[in-house]
């Protein structure tokens, strides 16, 4: 019976943390990828193909072969990122957010093993 409380638990628990991902990845062919799904004034995370520090940006839009924004929402410092060296965007509002659902969701995981084991 515990078990199958525990493997229930643990499926709901991934299934809800795999169908949140909050990262889009890119191919190398730039001319397949499309940033259309960046929204001006988010912050992201840029994680890049040649193994560079990644990056965080204030996105304000696309020029070109590049992404442009600042370097955050007190820092102005213009940030021009090559979209050839682009791996990954990561939403960094949506990646806590996963974080905390993660977080809540093991916690649930346990109460319910644990409620299951003393019931036995």
């Amino acid at each position: 019976m515990r078990a199958s409380v525990l493997l229930k638990s643990s499926l709901l628990t991934s299934l809800f943390v795999i169908s949140s991902c909050a990262t889009t990845k890119y191919s190398e062919d730039i001319s397949k990828n499309d940033y259309s799904n960046l929204e001006a004034g988010k912050m992201y995370t840029v994680m890049m193909k040649d193994g560079s520090k990644n990056q965080k940006m204030l996105f304000r839009n696309v020029d070109g072969d590049n992404l442009i924004g600042t370097a955050g929402k007190k820092d102005s410092a213009e940030v021009i990122i090559p979209k050839a060296k682009v791996a990954a965007v990561r939403d960094s509002r949506k990646a806590g957010i996963t974080a905390g659902a993660a977080v809540i969701g093991a916690a649930g995981v346990a109460a319910i093993v644990l409620s299951s084991s003393r019931a036995d």
